[in-house]
């Protein structure tokens, strides 16, 4: 079995998670895009499954080669490519009736000023990851001091509820983890958060979403406000840090999907 992992680094839970691959007799292979040249012409797939874990734009270039070239991705290059774009995500899921914040679009970042009324704002590059650019904005003032790429998007701001934090709702296969996490995260070890029992409610609101994608392999971030849940985001991998026995249960899942396809059993999504 020949595994190919596509990264840009390695979090502790992926060293983790190639150990365990490895102990069960899979070939693995880190691929670091950025770090290689190759000739187009002469690449060929040469692995059974790849996984992307890197959403740089070389990453993301070389698995759409490979996609046409018919390589096996997990998670699968179309719906990663969706899941770049947070207009179209927010949007797919909002079709879904899955609860998302009230969110807008505009090129004219003081369009956003007459939203204030209903409360603050919070900014979101529509192309980011990891929280990066991430900013509650309050007033028209903090709204022209926002640096913002065009197109910009906005959501209104869900204040989580008197004791309650970010919630991280993680899918491996069919089994659904959840973990408590502050946010702004401050250190490394913030994101290990403290794992909980999660409702059936927020477990059919995670399901719900790896429908929308054609997904089993994913994270997402929930806000409880004025007990609602709402889909803040959507991550096409995630670390799976703070999730019990994550290297293990990641390393048998990517197992499960390499030997499917293998025998030549179809992705959900291609």
């Amino acid at each position: 079995m020949k595994i190919g992992i596509i990264v840009s680094w390695v979090n502790p839970n992926l060293e983790e998670t190639v150990k365990e691959l490895t102990s069960k007799g899979a070939a693995v292979e880190l691929i670091y895009p950025e770090q290689q040249t190759v000739n187009l012409s002469h690449w060929r797939v040469e692995h059974d499954l790849y996984v992307l874990k890197s959403g740089t734009e070389t990453a993301l270039s070389m698995a759409g080669a490979l996609h046409t070239g018919g390589a096996r991705i997990l998670n699968p290059f179309p719906a990663t490519v969706m899941l770049r774009n947070k207009i179209i995500v927010t949007r797919a899921l909002q079709q879904a009736g899955i609860p998302t914040p009230e969110t807008y679009v505009t090129n004219n970042l003081q369009e956003l000023s007459r939203f204030f009324a209903d409360g603050p704002l919070i900014m979101k590059p529509y192309r980011g990851s990891r929280g990066e650019g991430v900013h509650v904005v309050n007033n028209e003032a903090e709204l022209a001091e926002s640096a913002a790429e065009a197109p910009i998007m906005a959501q209104r701001y869900c204040r989580p509820d008197p004791g309650e934090v970010d919630r991280k709702i993680y899918r491996i296969g069919d089994q659904i983890f959840g973990v408590r996490r502050i946010w702004p995260l401050r250190t490394y070890q913030d994101k290990y958060g403290e794992p909980f029992d999660v409702s059936s409610e927020l477990r059919d609101i995670a399901l719900r979403c790896g429908e929308v994608f054609g997904l089993d392999l994913y994270g997402l971030d929930v806000v409880i406000s004025g007990g609602q849940p709402y889909v803040v985001d959507i991550n096409k991998f995630g670390s799976f840090i703070g999730v019990p026995d994550a290297p293990v249960l990641l390393a048998n899942h990517i197992l499960r999907v390499a030997q499917g396809a293998v025998v030549g059993q179809p992705a959900s999504v291609f």
